[in-house]
């Protein structure tokens, strides 16, 4: 008999307490902004002063071209590129979000979602204003989609945010919430600074940041997850405002560097839930970053732009699973589905399962040393 679910029997002291805790901060993290570390609210502070821009090129003295994502903004003086995090000054590009993070605060890894990066462990997660993408169903669109001035931001220098972790004792830094890419500037200070300080760091992307930039970033980052938001350019053209092709040569150019990585695939009914699309999708992960790469198929709840959807269906999230595992992707997973039992990990040669997910409450039931214990199957990860 397997272990039941938390759904299907009571709960220990000890897990309600945890999900309770759990609970409650994933609420506080959504009414406020200005949470840092456990417990401690911090009043509204002053914009710190700018910081020159990297991954730019001055095309006259008064005209830049931004070359941080793909869009490649060509910005004049006195204005912004598209996602408003950077500005031209006087033929100088500035971001306008180094040390200006929105949202601080400890949350399972699992949330990201990673679940092939340090199971059950909690991260420090950090995230500013702007984003590069214009998703209609964006869940953190009061931030994600507001300008740096809009959004009251606590300045905390690199090294404070590494402090933060240290002291709470969390063994990695995640930046989320909104685009990390809008910050790329800070991002890079603290992933090196957390790497000399013994530290892990992963970041939750949209996949759009130009490959020279990301490369330059890398060598610092040891997981990555990566929001494959559709299949079809229509859907990013009309739904998403950017462009699919970047996404897939972001996730190529993770495969070829060796970064531990995970897809997000948020399902959405009557826009992205085609299963031909899906399947497509499926085969070319298989064909071009190979079957180990877990996929995760989310359920969508109505938000922002796109409150006239229902939620996914459970049928079209099995049905997701069901094409995944028959394209041959060893590990897929559905999540926004608490008790779900595909949101466990199970050994893909024997099936026994490996991993216990009750939303948050992760038990490792048979992986040992980043091996299955019943068959001695290599499970792909980061697990130690």
């Amino acid at each position: 008999m397997g272990r039941k679910s938390i759904l299907e029997r009571p709960l220990t002291r000890r897990e309600f307490l945890k999900l309770l805790g759990l609970f409650g901060g994933w609420l506080f993290a959504l009414s406020t902004v200005r949470f840092k570390g456990r417990g401690q609210t911090l009043k509204a502070a002053p914009a710190e002063g700018l910081r020159e821009a990297l991954f730019y090129e001055r095309l006259s003295p008064s005209v830049v071209k931004c070359r941080l994502c793909y869009r490649n903004c060509l910005i004049p003086s006195g204005k912004r590129g598209i996602c408003f995090a950077r500005e031209n000054r006087d033929g100088t590009l500035y971001t306008l979000t180094y040390g200006r993070p929105v949202a601080i605060h400890i949350d399972p890894i699992e949330k990201e979602p990673l679940f092939h990066f340090l199971p059950g462990t909690d991260t420090l997660c950090e995230g500013s204003a702007t984003c590069n993408f214009g998703c209609e169903y964006c869940i953190n669109w009061e931030i994600a989609l507001r300008k740096p001035e809009e959004v009251e931001s606590i300045p905390t220098t690199a090294e404070e945010l590494v402090q933060i972790a240290l002291q709470e004792s969390v063994p990695t830094i995640c930046f989320t919430y909104n685009e990390p890419t809008q910050q790329y500037e800070y991002v890079l200070e603290v992933v090196r600074l957390a790497k000399e300080r013994g530290l892990r760091t992963t970041f939750h992307t949209n996949g759009g940041i130009n490959p020279k930039p990301l490369e330059y970033l890398l060598p610092y980052i040891n997981s990555v997850a990566v929001d494959l938001k559709g299949f079809t350019n229509e859907f990013y053209r009309d739904i998403v405002h950017a462009e699919l092709a970047p996404v897939l040569r972001t996730l190529e150019l993770l495969r070829e560097r060796g970064v531990w990585f995970e897809i997000v695939n948020l399902v959405i009914p009557t826009l992205n839930d085609n299963p031909d699309d899906i399947s497509r999708m499926c085969r070319w992960i298989v064909q071009h970053l190979g079957p180990d790469v877990p996929l995760h198929f989310s359920r969508f709840f109505p938000s922002y732009k796109l409150t006239r959807l229902p939620p996914t269906p459970l049928q079209t999230l099995e049905r997701a699973y069901e094409m995944a595992k028959e394209a041959g992707i060893n590990y897929v997973y559905i999540g926004n589905v608490p008790g779900h039992k595909y949101a466990h990990t199970y050994c893909p040669s024997c099936g026994e399962r490996l991993i216990s997910r009750q939303l948050f409450l992760v038990t490792n039931e048979g992986l040992v040393g980043g091996r299955c214990k019943h068959c001695g199957q290599a499970i792909p990860g980061v697990w130690e």
